[in-house]
């Protein structure tokens, strides 16, 4: 049920937020407007970007999903404290390593996952429980990137997408022009700007898409630098005198 409300507000918000850029492009004055002018809907605007409009909005659909879902899942994952570390630490340190793993596997975020296998090795060589805890935190941080490099596919692809259907309109405007034997204002102003629209609506998806990319790697090296110092202070602990 979770996945789906989430798609349903992806695709409201990627089609509300394309709405909004187009609306403002499409009602910009124009010396050569009709006294008449006549309102535009989303779905006419839509409709008159023409069939690249389609790949464009699922697009922007996929690049919602995906920004949201892992905004919640690297922040869930960020949600632990320095009272958690200090109890697994007080019963490593008073050599109850049965209830430290007690600790660590009833707690679901990665923190607790790198710290258990630290914890499962206590006695063996600091090497060797460096290695297995830095080998857990880097499984953990690939589990968080996964699917980001979507949103980086993304922003490269949509605007390109808007490119070809402003170029393919272009085209299809001279061929007009070659078959009506004149230069029309009309003509060239209004399948221009239509097909503007899916250059503008391609953009606004890479930029979105450009900016949660980035936005969310930021978020995962900061987990990564928590993650870091977590497991040099359990390495400290283990080697403390009792």
């Amino acid at each position: 049920m979770r996945p789906l409300l989430l798609l349903i507000l992806c695709f409201t918000v990627s089609t509300m937020t394309i709405q909004a850029i187009i609306l403002q492009v499409a009602n910009l004055p124009s010396q050569a407007a009709q006294p008449t002018e006549q309102s535009l809907s989303l779905l006419d605007l839509l409709m008159k970007g023409g069939y690249l409009m389609i790949p464009i909005l699922l697009l922007s659909l996929i690049s919602f999903y995906v920004l949201i879902e892992r905004w919640l899942a690297i922040s869930r994952a960020g949600r632990f404290d320095d009272q958690f570390f200090m109890r697994v630490r007080e019963q490593v340190f008073n050599g109850n390593l049965e209830s430290a793993k007690s600790i660590c596997q009833g707690a679901s975020h990665p923190a607790a996952r790198v710290l258990s296998k630290g914890v499962a090795r206590v006695g063996k060589p600091v090497r060797d429980i460096e290695t297995a805890m830095e080998t857990a935190g880097k499984l953990e941080l690939s589990t968080l990137e996964k699917n980001t490099a979507i949103l980086g596919i993304i922003a490269g692809i949509a605007p390109m997408f808007g490119f070809i259907g402003t170029i393919s309109g272009v085209i299809k405007i001279f061929y007009n022009i070659s078959l009506a034997d004149n230069i029309s204002i009309g003509l060239i102003s209004g399948g221009l700007y239509e097909k503007m629209i899916t250059s503008a609506a391609g953009l606004v998806v890479g930029v979105i898409a450009f900016v949660g990319y980035h936005v969310l790697n930021i978020k995962i090296d900061k987990l990564s630098l928590r993650l870091e110092s977590l497991c040099m202070q359990f390495l400290d602990a283990i080697n403390e005198p009792k």
